[in-house]
């Protein structure tokens, strides 16, 4: 089942899709929840319906799944090139607040599921925001401004300076949106989230080099709590683009969850 949701965030109505577990579903039992943050000028839809099938997929795993638009994106009201990291960030622990009031879910299996920038809004969000126990990070941004600015081009960016603004792809991005960028180092902060965090990457990614997984992995490993697994997929795209590379990141999502969760089974069993 899925249902249409509006998320109020201070003026900005935010439009969402929560998909319910389709497996062994049990009123009684809270079930993990995962939120999934689309990236730059993205939508909760996703290229190619990325989100979507995601989305299904892993609530058929059992989990229930959360998409939204952020502000100014996709079906959501607001400006996208007012807003600015730290906005993304703040409307990312609304949705958050969403599922962590749902009494069927439980609340140590909150879970962000990032993608590009929305994969270090993920991060920084995780960061802030200690309700969240696992981190997903797909093709994720290493380096928000620099990587944003090769996007738009530095022509773009340099009209932003200059003008105020600048269009691309129909969005109007404001300087206010460049500069927030540049408040935000997501390789330093990673140390800061002690949860456990999958990495997946394509190695035919043409917007953000698969390099920043193996750094993110290594920044990862220097903290005292917490895993990281790592996975790369021959030949994927920065969306990945083909049902192929789509199927193999999100079998790779859902395996790995349900890995955690049987390490936790096992857990309780042992300390029982």
């Amino acid at each position: 089942m899925e249902k249409q949701l509006t998320l109020k965030h201070g003026d900005l109505d935010l439009q969402a899709t929560l998909h319910y577990p389709t497996r062994g579903h049990h009123l009684d039992e809270k079930r993990q929840a995962i939120v999934i943050c689309h990236g730059f000028i993205g939508s909760r839809v996703g290229v190619d319906r990325l989100f979507v099938k995601a989305a299904r997929e892993l609530a058929a795993q059992g989990s229930y799944v959360l998409r939204f638009d952020y502000g100014g994106c996709g079906e959501s009201s607001g400006d996208y090139g007012a807003l600015g990291f730290n906005a993304m960030i703040d409307q990312t622990r609304t949705a958050i607040d969403y599922v962590y009031g749902m009494d069927c879910v439980d609340p140590s299996r909150i879970v962000l599921l990032g993608h590009s920038l929305g994969g270090a809004v993920a991060l920084l969000t995780a960061v802030k925001d200690k309700r969240v126990k696992r981190l997903i990070m797909w093709s994720a941004v290493g380096y928000p401004f620099t990587d944003i600015v090769r996007i738009v081009g530095k022509a773009g960016y340099d009209e932003a300076v200059t003008k105020g603004r600048t269009d691309y792809a129909g969005y109007s991005l404001q300087t206010v949106f460049f500069e927030s960028l540049m408040e935000h180092q997501p390789f330093q902060s990673a140390t800061r989230f002690g949860g456990e965090v999958l990495l997946v990457h394509g190695t035919s990614d043409e917007l953000i080099p698969v390099d920043y997984s193996f750094l993110y992995q290594k920044v990862f490993w220097t903290r005292s709590e917490g895993l990281c697994d790592k996975e790369i997929i021959f030949q994927a795209g920065h969306t990945y683009s083909s049902k192929q590379h789509q199927e193999e990141a999100i079998r790779v999502t859902a395996e790995w969850l349900s890995g955690l969760d049987r390490k936790q089974q096992d857990w309780l069993h042992w300390s029982i």
